[in-house]
């Protein structure tokens, strides 16, 4: 059976009119998605999942997923969900996170899912999943907790 998102758990309402063009631009000049081939998927607001194509070069001494690719996505798929439920004209930024690594990402694609748990002014705390796709099977590697900071316009 092929690997299909989550729904997520928490229901938001966007302060953004325009948050979904907001994070699809951010996600477009983060560099490093480009760098590593990185894919945005399902994004609603407080969700986000990006994919990521398994890539020889991405890999470690065997043959993984190396674990700092794995937390670059993870990363991004809980701050893009953060920024979605962001103000407009505010930017996102990571200010910590804890990654635990469950199991070797070894997989066809990886698939990260950020989600929202807590959306404050100017903190929001995402949690975040990522299963290694293979033969069609899920196998979860690895979990996050995040600490985003909004930053807001300048006026």
């Amino acid at each position: 059976m092929p690997y299909t998102a989550r729904p997520p758990k928490n229901v938001f309402q966007p302060r953004n009119p325009d948050w979904e063009a907001t994070v699809r631009g951010s996600f477009i000049r983060q560099k490093v998605m480009n760098l590593i081939g990185a894919e945005m998927g399902v994004l609603t607001p407080g969700y986000c999942e990006i994919r990521l194509p398994f890539r020889d070069d991405l890999t470690q001494q065997n043959g993984f997923v190396h674990a700092g690719i794995t937390g670059t996505i993870v990363d991004s798929a809980g701050g893009y969900a953060g920024l979605s439920l962001m103000p407009p004209g505010a930017e996102v930024l990571s200010v910590e996170f804890k990654l635990n690594l469950l199991a070797p990402a070894d997989g066809e694609y990886l698939v990260a899912e950020g989600e929202v748990l807590k959306s404050g002014r100017n903190l929001v705390i995402t949690r975040g999943e990522v299963y290694a796709i293979k033969n069609g099977k899920a196998t979860h590697c690895a979990t996050m907790q995040q600490t985003l900071m909004t930053m807001h316009a300048k006026a």
